[in-house]
């Protein structure tokens, strides 16, 4: 084996074993219990990542998703999941979001899919904010993300107090 394959095999196993450390979720309290987001993330360490605003009005196929809620929400944290790929992470790291919606109605079919989305239900820090409108005519959702990759928060190494 090469210096170089070495050095690619070690470069991959470290990204790996520090990718296995997670920020650390408050317990949600009785008051938010069952909600789709945590009051707060406790995170120390990691490469923290700063994510635009995501918005779309076609999916990943191309096919015009305006005027579909849903479509567009599911296509947004699949954009935000590709943003962190490249970056060595993926939409589990997000640790803080910021929800932009043109319709507060739409709220309960965007934490239907929140929840899929972290299915281990180990959501992030939220807020959801209703505006009157986004960049682009028939916009309807815009999320603003952060996420913490390889942080040393995790249940076998916790940073809240027990």
């Amino acid at each position: 084996m090469t210096r170089a394959a070495i050095s690619a095999s070690f470069a991959l196993a470290l990204a790996a074993t520090l990718h296995a450390f997670a920020a650390e979720f408050l317990p949600q309290s009785d008051r938010v219990k069952g909600r789709s987001y945590s009051e707060a993330v406790v995170t120390e360490g990691g490469r923290v990542v700063w994510l635009a605003g995501q918005t779309a009005l076609t999916d990943l196929a191309g096919k015009d998703i305006k005027g579909d809620f849903e479509a567009q929400t599911r296509t947004v944290f699949a954009l935000i999941d590709e943003t962190l790929k490249r970056t060595g992470g993926n939409l589990k790291d997000v640790v803080s979001m910021t929800v932009f919606l043109t319709d507060a109605r739409n709220g309960p079919i965007f934490a239907k899919v929140r929840t899929e989305m972290f299915p281990d239900k180990k959501f992030p820090a939220s807020a959801q904010i209703t505006v009157s409108n986004l960049a682009v005519p028939g916009m309807q959702i815009e999320i603003q993300a952060i996420a913490v990759i390889g942080d040393k928060c995790a249940e076998a190494s916790p940073c809240l107090p027990r």
